[in-house]
Formats: C-alpha cells, structure tokens, sequence
C-alpha cells in the first residue's frame, strides 16, 4: 500500500533507530553499512565542512532527505547544501530536513548492501534533480566517479584514482585529496 508524503515525514520524525527513504511512494529502509562506507562517508563529510564556509554551506551525512520527484524522497550518504536553502531556525527544529532543489553536491559510497541500488536508482534520479554534481565513492576500487552537469543540462564523467585530487566544480577552493580519504 502506498505511504503519503505526510505519513513518511511524520515516521521519518518519531523514528529514530531507523533511516526512511520513501520511493514511489513505498517505504525503504537504509540498511545498515560497513565500516569502509562509515570511515569514508564521515570523514569525507568532515573535508568538505571544514572547507567550506558555514554561513554559506552545511554539510550533512545520511540526514538530507532529497525530494526527487512525487512520493520519491532519498537519503544520500552525504549532501552539501547552501545555507539559502535552509528553513529559518525556529522552522527547522520542527520540519523534515528535505530539499527539492539541486543542490551542489551529492554523495554516495558505495557498499555492498546499496551499491547496485544506488547506481540504478539514485545516481540517475539525482542528475534528474538537477544536482551540479554527482559523486560516488567505491572503497573496494578505490575510485570517485564524478558526474558534472553542464550548462546544456547533460552531464559529463570522469572517474579519479586512489592519487588523483579532486576539485569540485560546484565548490570553488574545495579539494580532496584521494589518498587521504581511501587511508
């Protein structure tokens, strides 16, 4: 039986053991991930706050709920979002932290339990969105593949080894150095 947008916030909300994505209208739960996704989810997380103003961007790991179409919500492993896009204060400790505006990046690490899903489902709806970039991790590879839109709306790929930096478009002044992550 399909769930409402209101029934999966409102779930999404009081329950606090579990992360809900909500997928044509279907409940799915993240299930848990390894401690490879963990490690580099957290302290890519951290690279990116640190290099980034917090009056103009917040960093946030699987917390963002990124409204890609009706009755479609997913929870990135990490997603950069511009503080204009934040609720004010006394609105944000009472709604769902979700966004259906692109944001500049967004993240996944792969892992066994969600890799395939992530590469068929998410990663596309998230160039639907529009987001500016698209990044997913691969611990096991160690790789970024990195999809950039374009100003036609198209993205283009590239994928980055274990010793490459990588500098995000979207974020100018932002760069992370591979080797470190993948310690």
């Amino acid at each position: 039986m399909p769930v409402s947008e209101a029934t999966y916030r409102q779930l999404s909300l009081e329950d606090d053991d579990t992360v809900w994505e909500l997928v044509c209208g279907r409940l799915r739960e993240k299930p848990p991930m390894t401690q490879a996704h963990g490690d580099i989810s957290f302290y890519l997380g951290v690279l990116l706050q640190n290099a980034l103003p917090r009056n103009r961007y917040r960093v946030l790991a699987n917390h963002a709920r990124l409204r890609t179409s009706q009755g479609t919500f997913y929870v990135p492993d990490i997603a950069v979002i511009p503080a204009s896009a934040l609720l004010p204060m006394d609105q944000r400790v009472q709604e769902l932290d979700e966004y259906a505006v692109p944001l500049p990046l967004v993240v996944e690490v792969w892992s066994p339990s969600t890799g395939r899903y992530d590469v068929r489902e998410k990663l596309p709806a998230y160039r639907e969105r529009g987001d500016g970039e698209i990044w997913l991790v691969h611990p096991i590879e160690r790789t970024l593949r990195a999809w950039r839109r374009q100003g036609d709306g198209s993205y283009t790929e590239t994928t980055y080894g274990a010793d490459a930096t990588v500098e995000p478009a979207t974020l100018p002044g932002v760069r992370i150095e591979l080797a470190q992550l993948f310690e």
